[in-house]
């Protein structure tokens, strides 16, 4: 079975999105996690915009980098800069991508304005894993 790890700065948006849509369109011929190089808590924004697309990701929670499941994955994905630069170093056989999606948990403006950003990263997440699922 494949592995795949998706790590964020503090693994309380994207990363645990990304995490929900490859359950769900990667299903059970991955093993799928995410974490971060901190814990942030979950986000509650994530939870509401994941719900909107039928997944839920209420249950989860902001988990640190664990070195052993990132040196036995055959992918990771850093979805930001920050876990990008700041990520343990890995054997030669990971394969690494990254997505450097801006962080909606920075968005600012009124609360419509901000579930819209959250919409927008949500969407580019799972276009992205959509395409991981061709390859």
């Amino acid at each position: 079975m494949k592995q795949i790890y998706f790590l964020c700065t503090g693994n309380s948006c994207r990363s645990q999105m990304a995490e929900g849509f490859a359950k769900k369109i990667l299903g059970d011929q991955w093993r799928v996690a995410s974490a971060g190089i901190e814990t942030h808590g979950l986000n509650p924004r994530a939870v509401k915009v994941m719900a909107e697309k039928q997944i839920d990701i209420s249950n989860s929670n902001s988990k640190l980098i664990d070195p052993q499941y990132l040196n036995t994955s055959d992918l990771v994905v850093t979805l930001c800069g920050d876990a990008r630069d700041r990520c343990p170093v890995t054997p030669a056989t990971v394969r690494k991508l990254h997505w450097p999606l801006p962080d909606p948990a920075q968005a600012q403006g009124s609360e419509t304005e901000i579930l819209q950003v959250f919409r927008n990263v949500r969407d580019e997440i799972e276009q992205r894993i959509k395409q991981l699922a061709q390859t």
